[in-house]
């Protein structure tokens, strides 16, 4: 990605090069057939580029981005709003316009119903958010989970301008292990903007017609 499109702020303090905190070796455990189901998918994508829009990533498509949980810096858009309320805290996102809903004291809902970026239900342990998140779907496969995802975040304020990140991911089927991840949150006096990514989702539609021009060039058509 070109450098312009890219924002650069401190997310991991001095010279730590991975999010991840545990495993030491800063990657993520996934198990050796996990690994080789992402590989083949990854095959798969290469082989068959643009047959179907609803093949293509979700990210791809505009219908989730870094909003997790848990949540991943993206690249630009970096920026994300926290608002709070007696019953519930609500978690907006500039990339891609997620919007996470985080239910205070209250019961996960039951395993049946599966939602995309799971059910959060928050707690406060002091002045630290701790959220809760399980029944996740099989669609999402965040970092390859499945539904079998648990997701378990601390949000813990360090100053007026900075909160602490960190976050434990936990999916027996996926993962060799446990594993956690930190990062921080700093405050900004940058203004949110309207990420209409459906509207002008101009590279989906050249992904497509670059396909379809592969096609005639591959048939010896101009």
């Amino acid at each position: 990605m070109s450098p312009e499109w890219q924002e650069h702020g401190t997310v991991v303090p001095g010279r730590r090069t991975s999010l991840i905190v545990d495993p030491s070796n800063g990657k993520v455990p996934l198990r050796p057939e996990v690994r080789a189901r992402a590989q083949a998918r990854a095959a798969e994508l290469d082989a068959q580029p643009a047959d179907d829009p609803e093949a293509r990533t979700l990210y791809e498509r505009c219908l989730i981005g870094s909003a997790g949980p848990p949540m991943m810096p993206p690249v630009y858009n970096q920026n994300l709003q926290i608002v709070q309320t007696r019953e519930h805290v609500l978690i907006v996102t500039e990339m891609i316009h997620d919007a996470r809903v985080v239910r205070m004291n209250a019961a996960h809902l039951p395993p049946a119903i599966r939602l995309w970026m799971g059910d959060s239900v928050g707690r406060w342990d002091g002045d630290a958010l701790v959220v809760d998140t399980t029944n996740f779907t099989s669609k999402t496969r965040w970092r390859q989970s499945g539904e079998g995802l648990h997701v378990v975040e601390r949000f813990t304020p360090e100053s007026d301008e900075t909160i602490r990140y960190d976050f434990t991911v936990e999916d027996a089927a996926t993962y060799t292990q446990t594993w956690s991840g930190r990062l921080w949150i700093t405050r900004s006096g940058s203004a949110m903007y309207e990420y209409a990514c459906h509207e002008g989702n101009y590279a989906m539609a050249g992904i497509l017609r670059g396909a379809r021009a592969d096609e005639r060039r591959n048939r010896g058509e101009r």
